[in-house]
């Protein structure tokens, strides 16, 4: 594992907005890079303007990043290999990376998501596909971060986890810098587990302001939304103080209260009456929120784990049921004790 800036060769996949800040964080420290983006004209426009103008658009990148839409060239002989697609993607790159991935190479993953199908997490699809690297070497950085503050050089704070504590070390000394200060866990399950379900909860309190409900309602729901993602996280092995830090509450309160929030904006929008279909079609970026709800929702059944909001959520999104009658349902619920089901 090199840590010379000069000499440590990194590799990063997904050019949307947040693997390209990403980027450009990494460019802007010194790193020289190659970013693979899926658009051939994503990457002229890098290439010739120095700017992602569908993703990104405003911020001039390094001559550092060197665009790409050849997988081998992104990833082939790299120390470090950051992989940003959405979730839904994870998967099949995986597999094209497969052949062109060294086995001392350590993998990160700054997606949020859970697989529809297979309810794994993204690290969890990266072993399993990549399985001639020890599952050591996979690695996942996540908090409370959005891709055009990281870009504008925002004071931001974030989490690398993995089962090993020097990989995540590393990982922390790669991308760590004035403006980004990154803390490191030993809990990969739990710092996917809140980077994905907040994004469901971000979709339902972008609900509760699009109905106008008030700022009662969206402190219940961020409070009630952590106890769900305990429930679930604790019960799939992670550690709850995880989900107290920045993967978890710290993420999930930048999500549910901030505008720059592509799944509040999605839910703000139904709560305004919007058909999700509508609000879709008309999104360039992805809102992993929209598909992780059905991931959450699927694994909570087979897990026999109770989560009122995010149920909700996906009856919203995917049965029709109308806004009005989800605030009822959960308000008119049984009375428990606060901490029933959490610790």
């Amino acid at each position: 594992m090199q840590m010379d800036t000069e000499r440590t060769r990194i590799g990063v996949v997904g050019g949307g907005s947040w693997g390209t800040a990403l980027a450009k964080l990494l460019a802007d420290k010194g790193f020289s890079l190659d970013l693979w983006v899926f658009e051939s004209e994503v990457k002229q426009e890098i290439k010739s303007l120095r700017e992602n103008r569908v993703f990104l658009p405003g911020f001039t990148l390094p001559e550092g990043i060197v665009p790409t839409n050849d997988l081998k060239t992104a990833v082939g002989d790299k120390d470090l290999v950051l992989v940003v697609v959405p979730s839904h993607c994870m998967r099949a790159v995986a597999k094209e990376m497969k052949a062109f991935i060294h086995p001392d190479t350590v993998v990160v993953t700054a997606s949020k998501g859970i697989e529809n199908k297979t309810h794994e997490t993204m690290t969890d699809i990266l072993s399993n596909v990549m399985n001639h690297l020890p599952k050591k070497n996979f690695a996942v950085l996540s908090g409370p971060s959005f891709a055009k503050e990281v870009a504008a050089r925002v004071p931001t704070v974030v989490a690398a986890a993995a089962v090993d504590r020097a990989v995540a070390e590393f990982v922390q000394a790669v991308f760590s810098c004035p403006t980004f200060r990154v803390y490191v866990n030993d809990d990969p399950v739990g710092t996917q587990v809140g980077g994905a379900m907040k994004n469901v909860l971000a979709i339902a309190a972008g609900i509760c302001d699009g109905m106008n409900m008030g700022l009662n309602p969206r402190a219940a729901l961020i409070t009630r939304g952590l106890a769900e993602m305990n429930r679930l996280g604790t019960r799939l092995g992670a550690d709850p103080l995880t989900l107290s830090g920045l993967a978890g509450v710290g993420d999930l309160l930048l999500t549910c209260t901030g505008e720059l929030s592509r799944n509040y904006t999605v839910g703000k929008q139904i709560g305004q009456g919007k058909a999700l279909d509508d609000i879709i079609s008309e999104m360039r970026m992805v809102a992993e929120g929209v598909k992780t709800t059905r991931s959450v929702y699927n694994l909570s059944k087979k897990l026999g784990v109770d989560l009122p909001i995010c149920n909700e959520v996906y009856s919203v999104l995917f049965d029709g049921r109308p806004v009005d009658q989800t605030v009822d349902r959960l308000m008119s619920r049984s009375l428990k004790h606060e901490l029933d089901g959490v610790l």
